[in-house]
């Protein structure tokens, strides 16, 4: 790690600005603390070096700097590079942002062809490159950590194709299906984050480089270079909109907080599940808690602290939304405050993604429990009806057939499946003794075998497809 940034700057550093030519007066200390920004853009060192780089080289190719200036600069950026990561480099409040901290050292280090580095670029473009350089980065590992979310959902799934839970709408036993489906579904919703985290990138993916403060420069630059340098797909094609442009930024914000959605709906129900209530899985120790005052108690702690941290990014993208809504073009300091609400999303999801993975294989599925719980709750009643209009019975004749028999069952505190078959036909005489094959939870699930449905054969199709998919 490099070195914390100097929180009190001497008035000898202060007047020395890189930009304060026309000031005679030096900059407050308590402004010095209130604008600076390194204390948290320290962290885009690594990709405003990459972007020096390939602006020297280009500026070089271009005539405006020497081969010999370039390799000076070149060489001199790496030494920095190396010096932060050693943790052998001192951040400076005074020196404002990681551009001009890095600027001022690569100045002191190399002298006169330090200072032509800024040639034909602004903080605006530059700022706008790294952050864009970053979140690219950002994006290629959240993708790899989705992967292995999916795969461990899937080896959670792959044995319990054929374990029967019950479905439910309004949190009320609906139909039965297979707990590899119900985890299938999971898997779908970060197929589609994963998929929207693909599509942002692409959208992050050109460079704003070479727009300078705003209106574009004067000296020959060539933007191809510095693209094809940074792996950038294509340049921006206005300076005015690259320079003040976050939409990318709030975009991978917004995918985020999609993302912690579906995070703490899969947590909501395995709290849910994991409740005395319900007992449909078990956790291990290493990610439960105890309580200080109730010995008994195992709680959820970490799924409960997932679902919380979804609400911190919905905080972040909403900081974002307002902080862009009523800005001017070009650029404006306000874009300061972009960077932390970012950063936030940043590192919250790459600590969220990881745990919440590595808790899936200490689930342990409690079958039994959940197929008796797929017994309550009548949840076969849609195959009688579907079996009823099999029989010719109009489906809204149906259905109200299947609510007496509902009804009866209720009162007499029977299952389906253990009603005679006169009684059956009492409420319909074209009910059969093959009924019982539909209202068994067996019979249930095999029946929706369709693209898409339950039906133990379909769950392994979809399940290899998804592994296919990774």
């Amino acid at each position: 790690m490099s070195k914390q940034p100097d929180q009190q700057p001497s008035a000898k550093t202060a007047n020395k600005k890189m930009w304060g030519g026309r000031f005679q007066q030096s900059t407050n200390e308590l402004v010095e603390q209130f604008s600076e920004s390194i204390s948290f853009d320290a962290r885009l060192y690594e990709h405003d070096i990459r972007g020096s780089i390939a602006h020297a080289t280009m500026l070089a190719a271009v005539g405006v700097l020497t081969n010999e200036e370039r390799d000076s600069i070149k060489s001199g950026l790496l030494n920095i590079l190396a010096d932060i990561q050693a943790g052998d480099f001192t951040w400076s409040t005074a020196l404002e942002d990681v551009h001009m901290n890095i600027e001022a050292r690569l100045t002191k280090d190399i002298g006169e062809a330090g200072k032509k580095l800024h040639t034909g670029r602004s903080r605006n473009d530059q700022v706008a490159t790294d952050i864009r350089l970053y979140l690219r980065d950002r994006s290629d590992a959240q993708v790899e950590l989705l992967n292995n979310l999916q795969t461990a959902l899937l080896d959670l799934a792959e044995p319990e194709i054929e374990t029967i839970m019950p479905g439910f709408t309004h949190l009320q036993v609906a139909q039965p299906i297979s707990f590899a489906h119900h985890m299938l579904a999971w898997c779908e919703m970060l197929q589609r984050d994963k998929e929207r985290v693909l599509s942002t990138r692409e959208r992050i993916n050109v460079m704003p480089l070479g727009s300078a403060a705003l209106a574009g420069t004067s000296f020959p630059i060539d933007r191809s270079i510095t693209c094809e340098l940074l792996g950038f797909a294509t340049p921006t094609r206005n300076s005015l909109d690259a320079v003040s442009d976050r939409d990318f930024a709030i975009e991978f914000a917004s995918n985020g907080a999609i993302l912690m959605m579906h995070l703490s709906r899969m947590c909501e129900e395995i709290i849910l599940w994991m409740s005395e209530a319900y007992k449909f899985i078990s956790i291990g120790d290493a990610y439960c808690t105890g309580s200080s005052i109730m010995p008994q108690k195992k709680n959820p702690d970490i799924a409960e602290l997932v679902r919380g941290k979804c609400a911190r990014v919905y905080g972040d993208l909403t900081t974002l939304l307002t902080l862009m809504k009523s800005q001017p073009l070009a650029y404006n300091r306000d874009n300061q405050e972009d960077k932390e609400p970012l950063f936030d999303v940043v590192d919250t999801l790459e600590i969220v993604l990881p745990v919440f993975t590595a808790m899936i294989p200490a689930i342990e599925v409690k079958r039994e429990r959940m197929y008796q719980a797929a017994l309550g709750g009548y949840a076969t009643a849609t195959d009688l009806a579907e079996y009823l209009v099999r029989k010719q019975i109009p489906f809204r004749d149906a259905h109200e057939i299947v609510g007496k028999v509902v009804n009866y069952a209720i009162e007499n505190e029977q299952q389906l499946s253990d009603i005679a078959l006169e009684k059956l036909q009492s409420f319909g005489p074209m009910i059969e003794q093959d009924v019982f094959a539909v209202l068994s939870l067996e019979g249930s699930i095999q029946s929706r075998d369709h693209f898409g449905g339950t039906a133990p054969k379909r769950v392994a199709e979809a399940l290899r497809s998804m592994r296919e998919s990774i």
